[in-house]
């Protein structure tokens, strides 16, 4: 755990300033060429799905038969993994979340890309056709794939019935409604960024700390959201990563509050488990992910045909269905068998202004200075090793 955090420093330095050097707008590619047989990508676990998981959820074979691109996908379960391929190499896309997507693009892993050259650039919702955590000088890194909150997964037999309204729940030791302390029956997610989850809570729990930016931290704002996850350890039985263990966790080991994504709770809800989610009052982190192409693709002509495929309303519905995500194309929120006419809005599609989605952390912000992410990641090992 901690190697594959420190690979990541070199990406981080080069945002501790607060800038970044994109590659010029005149490196694009121009067009479109025959695909080279195969496309390598590095992808959350359940966004790239070929029917094996469950038949009626496939965007991938159909994509290989109409291009002879075969997709090969790498699964990653935290951005600083997806950062740690991306910089080793042998790969053309990744699946990058806001906290990943600058460090990529200031490390000059990825490559400009060229949305003329995807007609589908044009159905992606304007909310983030120039979202900051993948445009840098109005040069775009990727186009959008999905986005959604991190929610608070809690089980509804611990908590009697009863919707939990506060993040507390999992950072303050508590007897919970059905009789037992919290304690040892929580998970915190295994990775610096989580820092910004106390941050986010603290924001309404301490409002004297004037926290604005649960990304842009202080000294002193840092400080007391590092203080917070501190006192988190003595409560946490794992810090997860891996969807498929947390999901484990909740059916087996007796865990009953975590941030989670859709994902898990659509999982572990499928399966009969108690399991329901919420988002707090005080709010949520979350993820808008971009398709990002390495410096040095070795088949950006299937990459960029990828890219577009995976723009279609069809696959745009599918994923969110599976994924419990929001699609990128808001017309994927109208016909789709799988996720249903409800379905965008039970998933998130109308609280976009009450996501503070996940940035790589820098100095230069708007309070002046801040803790810089490479930061983070020294501090966040410490307090998961106690």
């Amino acid at each position: 755990m901690k190697s594959t955090y420190l690979l990541n420093f070199l990406s981080a330095s080069a945002l501790t300033i607060g800038m970044v050097a994109p590659a010029y707008a005149g490196d694009m590619q121009t067009s479109i060429g025959p695909g080279e047989g195969e496309v390598d990508i590095v992808a959350w676990a359940g966004y790239i799905e070929n029917g094996e998981s469950d038949a009626a959820y496939d965007w991938v074979t159909g994509f290989e038969k109409d291009t002879g691109c075969k997709v090969n996908v790498k699964t990653a379960a935290t951005s600083d993994e997806m950062v740690t391929l991306m910089n080793q190499g042998g790969f053309d896309l990744v699946t990058a979340s806001g906290d990943a997507s600058l460090r990529l693009i200031a490390g000059g892993k990825v490559q400009p890309i060229n949305v003329e050259l995807i007609p589908s650039w044009s159905t992606v919702d304007k909310r983030l056709q120039n979202a900051s955590w993948y445009t840098v000088e109005g040069v775009h890194y990727g186009t959008p794939y999905q986005w959604g909150p991190n929610v608070l997964m809690y089980n509804t037999k611990a908590f009697g019935g009863t919707v939990p309204d506060s993040w507390d729940v999992v950072f303050k030791e508590m007897t919970l409604p059905d009789g037992k302390s919290n304690k040892g029956r929580v998970q915190a997610y295994d990775g610096p960024i989580y820092i910004a989850d106390a941050a986010l809570y603290l924001k309404t729990a301490d409002p004297s700390l004037g926290i604005t930016d649960p990304y842009e931290l202080t000294e002193e704002q840092y400080a007391a959201a590092l203080a917070l996850l501190k006192g988190q350890r003595a409560l946490v039985s794992r810090y997860w990563h891996d969807a498929t263990v947390q999901t484990d966790d909740f059916k087996n080991e007796g865990m009953v509050a975590s941030g989670s994504w859709p994902y898990q709770v659509n999982l572990l809800a499928a399966d009969g488990q108690p399991i329901a989610s919420t988002i707090p009052k005080e709010g949520a982190t979350g993820w808008a992910d971009t398709t990002m192409m390495h410096a040095e693709a070795a088949h950006p002509n299937c990459a960029y045909l990828w890219m577009e495929h995976s723009l279609d309303p069809k696959v745009q519905g599918d994923v969110a269905a599976w994924f419990g995500s929001v699609p990128t194309v808001p017309a994927a929120c109208e016909g789709n068998a799988l996720l249903g006419e409800g379905g965008c809005a039970t998933n998130g599609f109308d609280n976009f202004d009450k996501i503070s989605f996940w940035k790589t952390p820098v100095s230069k912000c708007e309070a002046g200075t801040c803790v810089p992410y490479r930061q983070w990641v020294n501090d966040y090992i410490a307090v998961m090793g106690g």
